[in-house]
């Protein structure tokens, strides 16, 4: 019988265990074997490599960054092309991974800008770092924690992206509510991710294997519209790109924090 999603906790180590081993698996050389968007934790098939992982970067954006970068990356979208990132301005990653989001928006932002990456797992912040040293970027900070507890004071940030990682907290409202808080006055949220089928029955949701694949854990296209607006984000757009399970999508999501007076 399946594992059942019974709290945020849990939710938290099947998702770290997973990425850990992700993490090993790349820095060992052993390739990307591991998703934590594959369906069980298998390996991809060329079926799944089309909706996630590195092919989702076009090839001058994998070209820029070491194949360990690209081969961690395990996401459903590619945040930083829709992120409009203008150089000096400052960018976070939600759940950076390998750092392939992070290094690419340092570029973006260029040497007066600057590029944060968050993760909980230790192995993926190593592995992000030995990127960060082949890539030879210099702009960019990577701090440990969880997403649902940003360690950053608040507006600091112009731009907030993430890649297939919402959708795995078992506290999305907690992290919606910290992003805007980081945010800056007018900064934006722009972010791919995982959203789920109205349709969309118990059995799939409450799959734990299901969860830490980026499917179960997925809100509906309303709820995260509405999560978004509870956090005070304004401008909210949530435009689907591809399917990547018969009850869910990958989407790009964007919106705004309001700025001063308006």
């Amino acid at each position: 019988m399946a594992d059942q999603v019974t709290d945020a906790e849990a939710i938290r180590e099947a998702v770290r265990s997973r990425y850990a081993a992700a993490a090993e698996r790349v820095a060992s050389n052993r390739g990307p074997d591991s998703s934590c968007c594959g369906p069980g934790g298998a390996a991809l098939s060329d079926e799944e490599a089309e909706v996630f992982g590195p092919s989702l970067y076009d090839e001058l954006a994998r070209g820029e960054l070491p194949d360990t970068a690209t081969m961690a990356s395990l996401g459903c979208g590619n945040p930083t092309a829709v992120a409009e990132l203008a150089p000096g301005e400052t960018v976070l990653d939600l759940g950076s991974g390998g750092g392939i989001d992070v290094l690419l928006s340092a570029r973006r932002v260029g040497p007066s800008g600057k590029a944060y990456g968050l993760d909980m797992t230790d192995e993926m912040l190593a592995l992000a770092r030995e990127n960060q040293r082949k890539a030879g970027v210099e702009n960019v900070e990577w701090l440990r924690g969880e997403i649902e507890a940003i360690p950053l004071p608040a507006e600091t940030l112009d731009v907030v992206i993430s890649n297939c990682v919402i959708n795995l907290s078992g506290d999305k409202a907690a992290v919606l509510a910290e992003a805007a808080r980081v945010l800056k006055p007018g900064g934006r949220f722009a972010v791919s991710d995982v959203i789920a089928d109205q349709d969309m029955d118990a059995a799939t949701r409450a799959d734990m294997a299901a969860w830490t694949g980026c499917i179960a854990g997925a809100l509906t296209h309303r709820e995260f519209e509405q999560a978004l607006t509870a956090a005070g984000l304004v401008d909210v757009e949530i435009t689907e790109t591809h399917r990547v399970h018969d009850k869910a999508a990958s989407a790009i999501i964007r919106a705004r924090k309001p700025a001063l007076g308006g």
